[in-house]
C-alpha cells in the first residue's frame, strides 16, 4: 500500500510540475511537426513506428524486456502521456494488472472519449481464460497471431488519420505495405508448421500466451500458469504441466524472454525434455538483437518452435 501511495503522489508532483511550466510560458520538450505518441508497451510501438513513420515521435511507457500486465508509471511517463496527441493500448486485459493504465490516463487528464487513447485490439476475435483465479477474462496476447497484428495495424493507421487528417494518405500508404509484409508473414509461418507432424505440435510454454497462435496454427498450447499474476509455478501447476509433458511425449519445451525461468527450468530437470530456446510475448528484443521489432520476433518465435519441434 505504501508503494502504490509513494508511486500516486509521484505522478501527482509530475503533472502539477508539467502544469506549472505551461502556466509560466514554458515547455517541457519540443514538438516541432511530429505527432507526440505514448504506447503502452514495445509491441504496439513498433506498430505505430511502421505506420506512422517520420511523423510521430513514439514513447513507450513499459521499457523492454518488462512485464505491461504489472508497470508502475514513472513521473516521465505521467508527463510525457499528459502532453501526448495520442495515446495507443492494447486492452483485452493487458494493462489491468493492477489498474495502472486506467489510473495513469486519469492523472494525464485523457480518455478514450476525448478522442486521444485508443484501444488497437478493437476488432479482434477475443478469446478467453479457463483459470479459476482469471476464468472469463479476455486473453490479452492477440498479438502472436499475425492476422491479429493486421487488426492492430488498421486501427492505428484509422485513429492517426483521424488525429492528423492532413498526413491521412502517408498512414495509410505505410499501413498498407506493413500489411503485406504481415501477410506474407503469416503464410510463411503456415508453411513452417507444415514440417512439424501433428502429434508433436504441443506447445510448452511458461506463461498460457501462444493460445491465439495456436489457434492460428494448429497447436496444442501447454503452460505452467495462464496469464502473469501473482500465482505464478506453484506446486499444483508444475505437477500439471509436468504430466502433460510427459503423456503428450513432447520433444521440447520453450522459455519466454519476459519471465523468470526458474520454473521452466524445473519442468526440465524434471521430464528430461530441455528447453530449446526462447521466445518472445510480452516484449521485444533489444535494439540491434534478435527480435527486435514486431516481425522479427514473429519470425523468431516460428523459427524457434519449429526447429524445436520438427526434429
Amino acid at each position: 500500500m505504501k508503494k502504490w501511495l509513494m508511486g500516486l503522489a509521484m505522478l501527482v508532483v509530475a503533472v502539477f510540475l508539467t502544469a506549472c511550466n505551461e502556466e509560466e510560458g514554458g515547455t517541457t520538450k519540443e514538438k516541432g511537426d511530429q505527432l507526440q505518441v505514448v504506447t503502452t508497451y514495445s509491441i504496439i510501438y513498433d506498430i505505430v513506428k511502421n505506420v506512422g513513420g517520420d511523423l510521430v515521435d513514439v514513447h513507450s511507457l513499459a521499457p523492454i524486456g518488462s512485464d505491461p500486465h504489472q508497470y508502475d508509471p514513472l513521473p516521465q511517463d505521467v508527463a510525457l502521456t499528459t502532453d501526448a496527441d495520442v495515446v495507443f493500448y492494447n486492452g483485452l486485459n493487458l494493462e489491468e494488472g493492477n489498474g495502472w493504465f486506467q489510473k495513469l490516463i486519469e492523472t494525464a487528464g485523457k480518455s478514450e472519449e476525448d478522442g486521444q487513447v485508443f484501444k488497437i485490439s478493437e476488432g479482434v476475435k477475443a478469446m478467453h481464460l479457463n483459470s479459476e483465479e482469471h476464468k472469463g477474462e479476455e486473453d490479452p496476447h492477440a498479438w502472436l497471431d499475425a492476422r491479429n497484428g493486421i487488426i492492430y495495424t488498421e486501427n492505428v493507421r484509422d485513429a492517426l488519420k483521424k488525429v492528423d487528417p492532413d498526413n491521412a494518405k502517408i498512414y495509410e500508404e505505410n499501413a498498407q505495405a506493413y500489411i503485406e509484409e504481415l501477410e506474407a508473414l503469416h503464410e510463411e509461418i503456415q508453411e513452417q508448421v507444415n514440417q512439424i507432424p501433428k502429434e508433436k505440435r504441443v506447445l510448452v510454454t511458461s506463461e498460457g500466451a501462444f493460445k491465439y497462435f495456436s489457434d492460428a496454427y494448429d497447436f496444442k498450447a501447454a503452460y505452467i500458469w495462464e496469464i502473469n499474476s501473482h500465482s505464478e509455478g506453484t506446486p499444483e501447476q508444475l505437477k500439471s504441466i509436468i504430466e502433460i509433458v510427459n503423456d503428450d511425449q513432447v520433444p521440447a519445451l520453450f522459455l519466454e524472454t519476459s519471465v523468470d525461468p526458474r520454473s521452466m527450468e524445473m519442468v526440465e530437470r524434471e521430464t528430461g525434455v530441455p528447453i530449446a530456446g526462447k521466445i518472445f510475448t510480452d516484449s521485444l528484443g533489444k535494439p540491434g538483437e534478435d527480435g527486435d521489432t514486431y516481425i522479427k520476433m514473429l519470425k523468431w518465435n516460428a523459427d524457434m518452435i519449429v526447429s524445436g519441434l520438427a526434429e
